[in-house]
């Protein structure tokens, strides 16, 4: 009997040790989401505004530690396996948004792509939770000297509406882990273009987020070589690379469909 009633001791006490290792898990990934989310308040002073180079720093800190875990994914899950004979679909995980800013997650199969787009106004955080996509950005030429403008209009060099003339940002492979990338209203690859490799995961902070209301709308756009359409415009190149973009409709084959967030929750105190 004495025993049994040792064992029996020794297995609540296990019991309830695993049970505070849970909580404690938890507690740790509620912290990071939470303190995203708190830093996130405290940067963003909504539409029209760019956050300082330290406040910039700051968030991206916190975000360069943020793992797939710390928001309750896993490779397993639906969203990231890709259906034989379909178009992948991409998977949007909402968390956060208001007027200041929107935090969520975008769910990636293979061959998954986010067609190129802009962020009109809008400073974005992007960290690639796992997996590795291609991913080609551009600035407009016209606004690259002066970054915290608002954003331009789209006519081309020659003042004619059309095709506008755009820097090449970046055009290669991203491999988790990986640092944040951050762009900015008119200057890091403010128009890009995600294309998945292997499943992957996104997480996304825009500040501010988009408005039609606003005039903050998503625009699509069809690059074409910088030779497609010659010109009297003088390019002093240095190396770099240049294209021409064309605003377009959204791709019918681009779905994105809305899921449920399972991570853990943010509090709004």
């Amino acid at each position: 009997m004495l025993v049994g009633a040792q064992l029996t001791s020794s297995e609540r006490g296990n019991r309830k040790s695993r049970r505070r290792q849970k909580r404690n898990n938890t507690n740790t990934m509620q912290t990071m989401v939470q303190r995203l989310f708190e830093t996130c308040r405290e940067v963003f002073s909504g539409p029209g505004t760019v956050p300082s180079p330290g406040d910039v720093m700051r968030l991206r800190s916190v975000l360069d530690t943020i793992t797939a875990q710390d928001v309750g994914l896993n490779l397993n899950m639906r969203c990231f396996r890709q259906s034989d004979g379909q178009q992948p679909r991409i998977t949007y995980l909402h968390l956060h948004e208001c007027d200041k800013f929107s935090i969520g997650i975008f769910c990636l199969p293979p061959s998954g792509v986010i067609p190129l787009h802009n962020h009109p106004g809008m400073t974005v955080f992007s960290k690639l939770l796992f997996g590795s996509m291609h991913i080609k950005s551009y600035d407009w030429v016209d606004t690259l000297n002066d970054p915290y403008d608002s954003f331009p209009g789209h006519t081309n060099n020659i003042g004619q509406v059309g095709p506008s003339l755009a820097m090449v940002k970046s055009d290669g492979v991203v491999t988790a882990p990986c640092d944040t990338a951050v762009l900015f209203p008119n200057d890091g690859g403010n128009m890009h273009c995600f294309t998945a490799l292997t499943p992957c995961a996104v997480l996304d902070v825009l500040g501010p987020p988009y408005s039609d209301d606003e005039g903050r709308h998503c625009t699509y756009y069809n690059d074409f070589a910088f030779t497609s359409f010659p010109g009297d415009a003088i390019i002093q190149s240095n190396g770099d690379s240049y294209a021409w973009l064309e605003e377009t409709e959204k791709p019918e084959d681009f779905v994105v469909v809305g899921a449920p967030y399972r991570g853990p929750r943010i509090i709004e105190n």
